[in-house]
This record gives structure tokens, C-alpha cells and sequence, in this order.
């Protein structure tokens, strides 16, 4: 009887149980201070306190507290781990798919397309030499290998927002280094490798040197020539180097220098600014965005770009087409 009177003495938890609520809570908060600003204090004064908060009860409040945090911190550590994991794996099921594709024969380019969700977008990368288009090639395809200049048009692919972009690197079209017949013949190559026709034509001018006025008034003069002057339409000029712009560093001052805007007058796209420098990726991550946007506006105004010698070429397809029908059918008439 007595174990059993003992028992039923509320007294024995401390005081602060038979409060209410508030007073409760309001009690066990300062204790918390005390408690926490004790450890801060010489023992001398630090034991008082903590003799205090043991006969009050709150010394095993506060223990079951101290559990309770560390049970939730396992538990956070837990989600991490398993995070961690999730990650490894989704990281694993993406390389095993190409794996895949190349042990099944299926080029990467295609498994990379199934990924895509939107519409694709397919440009020309034209530009004197020096003008950074290589680099700005390599932005957009998230290549950081040095290369030797390429001397004929390349066919790359990659992805920009779940969308597929088709890149069509060229050598240097707009000058003299690689003769009229080569220039005219990676020129048609270009427009072939982009079939039915490219969206948009990123001529990549560098905007720190001295007469970017003029070396912009000759590329697009080279590319009529070039292309014919319907592609005035389908230009976005695009000047790189931004960081070596000095106190030029809006797009506005930089047109507003010299005779640029005129220039560029002949072209219906406003101009780019970038600055695609390879040591900050977060710069080129905000470019190939920039730039899938300003291609994608293009095709939603004006569609392909057609070049003469292609609707030449259709032309001729139509009129082989009609020729071999009509043989066939007078074959199966006899």
C-alpha cells in the first residue's frame, strides 16, 4: 500500500505538472534558458541551476526533448541517404540507356531525341574569323574541347530545355581563306544538312574589337551573297566578348558607338549581347537558353528558310517523280 501511495503522489513529478498549459509551457521555456545559459557558466554557479531544474522536473522534460531531436535528426540524415541513392540510380538508368542504344545499333543522337517534349529547332553558325563562333558553338552543345578550326560544315545535336537543337557549325564562309569554290560549296552543305531549311542563321561577330561596325557590315553583305538576299530575314546578329566591352556594356551603347546600327539596319532581328566565356557556366547555361528562345521566336514568325537551290532541288524531285510515274504506268498498261 505504501509502493502504491507513493505512486499516486503527484508531487513526486514536480510542481510545474499540475499548472495548466500556459504556465507550463511559459515555465519551460525559461527553464530551457537557464538550462542552456548555465552551460556557459562556472560550476560554481552552473550546479545551482541545474539542481534547480532537476527537482522542478524539468531536467526529464528536457531530456525527452533532447531525444525527440535526435530522433528527428536520424530521420533527416535517413531521407538524405536515401536521396543520395535515388540520385545514383537515376544517374546509372540514364547512362544504361545509352548503353542501350549503342549495343542495340541506335545512334545517341536518337536516344537523346526521345527525351526531347517540344518542337526542334535547327540553326546555321555563321562568322569571320576570330569572332568567337566556335566557341559559341561549343557553348551551345556543352563542349569544352579545344578543336582545330573545322573546315567543312558539321551536323551536332543537342538539347536546350527539353527541346532538340540542331547546330550547323561552318568554317569560315564569310572570308578568303578558303577559296570562292569551297566557300560555295560548304555553303550549299550547310543548307543540305539542315534540310527542309534552317530556322535561323546566328552570325557571330566579336564585339571588343575596334571596327565591329564595319567587320559587321561585311559579314552580312558575305552572307547575301551567300545565301541570296532573302536570309536578311532569318539573321540574328550575335556579338560576343561582352566582358571585354570596358564602359560599353549595355547592347544600347554598343549600337549606339560608331555606325553599327546602320549596319545591322538591313537585318530584321535585333542583335544578341553574350558573354559566353568558358569559365562561367552559368553564363552559358543563361546563353543557349537566350538563344534557343530568339531561334524558336523566329520559326513561330517566318518557318524555314528556303534557299533557291532547294526549291531548285524539290522542283526537279517533282518532275523525276512525274517521269518515272508515268513510265510505270505505261509499263503496266501493256
Amino acid at each position: 500500500m505504501e509502493c502504491q501511495c507513493e505512486k499516486d503522489n503527484p508531487e513526486d513529478a514536480g510542481w510545474w505538472m499540475n499548472t495548466n498549459s500556459v504556465q507550463m509551457g511559459a515555465f519551460t521555456v525559461v527553464g530551457y534558458i537557464l538550462y542552456r545559459f548555465s552551460q556557459t557558466l562556472p560550476a560554481l554557479i552552473r550546479w545551482p541551476i541545474r539542481l534547480f531544474c532537476s527537482v522542478t522536473g524539468l531536467s526529464a522534460l528536457w531530456s525527452w526533448v533532447s531525444r525527440l531531436v535526435g530522433t528527428l535528426r536520424v530521420i533527416k540524415s535517413l531521407c538524405k541517404w536515401l536521396a543520395g541513392i535515388w540520385r545514383f540510380f537515376a544517374a546509372s538508368s540514364s547512362k544504361l540507356q545509352w548503353l542501350v542504344a549503342v549495343i542495340t545499333g541506335s545512334p545517341r543522337n536518337e536516344a537523346m531525341k526521345s527525351e526531347t517534349n517540344k518542337p526542334g529547332l535547327t540553326l546555321i553558325l555563321l562568322g569571320p574569323a576570330g569572332g568567337g563562333r566556335t566557341s559559341l558553338a561549343d557553348t551551345l552543345l556543352g563542349s569544352s574541347e579545344k578543336k582545330e578550326p573545322i573546315m567543312e560544315s558539321t551536323k551536332r545535336r543537342t538539347v536546350v530545355d527539353g527541346r532538340e537543337v540542331i547546330v550547323i557549325d561552318t568554317p569560315d564562309l564569310l572570308g578568303l581563306s578558303l577559296g570562292n569554290n569551297k566557300r560555295a560549296r560548304e555553303a550549299l552543305r550547310s543548307l543540305q544538312l539542315s534540310s527542309p531549311g534552317p530556322h535561323a542563321f546566328l552570325l557571330v561577330i566579336r564585339a571588343s574589337g575596334s571596327s565591329v561596325d564595319q567587320d559587321a557590315a561585311q559579314a552580312i553583305q558575305a552572307t547575301l551573297e551567300l545565301f541570296g538576299d532573302s536570309v536578311a530575314g532569318h539573321i540574328i546578329p550575335v556579338f560576343t566578348h561582352a566582358d571585354r566591352l570596358g564602359r560599353r556594356r549595355s547592347l544600347d551603347q554598343l549600337l549606339d558607338s560608331g555606325g553599327l546600327r546602320r549596319a545591322l539596319s538591313v537585318c530584321e532581328q535585333r542583335p544578341e549581347l553574350l558573354d559566353n566565356r568558358p569559365d562561367c557556366p552559368e553564363a552559358q547555361s543563361v546563353t543557349c537558353r537566350q538563344l534557343a528562345g530568339r531561334v524558336m521566336e523566329m520559326k513561330t514568325l517566318k518557318g524555314h528558310f528556303v534557299h533557291e537551290m532547294q526549291r531548285r532541288e524539290e522542283r526537279m524531285k517533282e518532275e523525276l517523280l512525274a517521269d518515272m510515274s508515268s513510265a510505270l504506268a505505261a509499263k503496266l498498261g501493256h
